[in-house]
This record gives C-alpha cells, structure tokens and sequence, in this order.
C-alpha cells in the first residue's frame, strides 16, 4: 500500500459534527494523506481550527487542514457519484462515510451505489467511528508490502462473452 492515501470523507447533515470530532481527533494522522470530501463537509474540514498550545494568555491556532481538501459537490448534488467514479478508476484508498441510517436519504440510490462500489473495488471502508478509528491506525496503513487485491470479478465482468 502506498504511504499517503487518498481518502474520501462524507458525511450525512445528522452526522457532520460527530465527523468533524473525529477529524479532529485524528488531525495528525490524516494531515499525512490527500483528503477529499462532498460539499459542506469539506467546507467545514477546510475551515476547522485546532489550538495546539498554549503561549501564556494567548491561545496559539491552527488550521490543519486549510487548502488541503478537495471538495467536490454535495451528495445530492453529485459528489457522491463523484467519489464513486474516483473509487471505479482507482484514485481513492479509503472511504470513510458517516451515513444516517435513521432517515431515507432523498438520494438514497447515490449513496447504495457509492457503498458497493466501496465494496466492490475493496477499498478500506468505514460508517462509523470505531471503524473508522481502527482503518486509520491499522499496522497495515503505510506498510508498503500490503497490497489491495482487486477482486477477479471485476476483470471477469468487465471481459465476459455476450455472444452466448
């Protein structure tokens, strides 16, 4: 596996701010690699602010993350058809998505199709926090002699006989 991956960051309006913690919380490790988000959640990844220290009376902060966001359109808008074709030609490693599972999405088929997609390419997925948290601190992140396999169905698919 590469040592700087592209990862894709969505999250649903309900769970932006829970997406927002986590990427604070994990600002060093995710500085290290290309990040891609939807509309909004970029925006506020773009913007987020860390107080790194203390110098006396005066908060010292920063901005981590402050053009090193490729923001593509909304969801609904396009962004996640976005990020399903990046996953199809092989420009994202990991996708992190904190999806709303409560509420029918108006733009449900877009984010079915970017979860199998996910799948199906077998690229590092997450929905949630913990999972997210262990894809992000796996001894395999960065190990060079790791390398994702593409499953032979997509060839299989991709080269099948229609003349039978």
């Amino acid at each position: 596996m590469k040592e700087t991956l592209n990862i894709a960051l969505v999250a649903h309006d309900s769970r932006k701010k829970e997406i927002m913690n986590w990427v604070k919380f994990n600002a060093d490790l995710l500085s290290n690699h290309h990040l891609y988000a939807t509309g909004t959640t970029g925006k506020l990844i773009s913007e987020l602010s860390i107080v790194t220290e203390t110098d006396g009376d005066k908060e010292v902060v920063t901005y981590p993350f402050k053009d090193k966001v490729t923001r593509l359109l909304s969801g609904p808008l396009g962004g996640d058809q976005q990020i399903g074709a990046m996953i199809a030609t092989g420009q994202v490693d990991m996708l992190i998505f904190f999806c709303d599972n409560l509420v029918m999405q108006g733009h449900q088929n877009d984010v079915s199709a970017l979860s199998r997609l996910a799948s199906l390419y077998n690229i590092a997925f997450a929905t949630n926090r913990t999972t997210a948290d262990m894809l992000l601190t796996s001894s395999l992140l960065g190990n060079e002699s790791y390398e994702r396999k593409i499953p032979d169905c997509i060839q299989a698919y991709a080269h099948r006989n229609l003349n039978q």
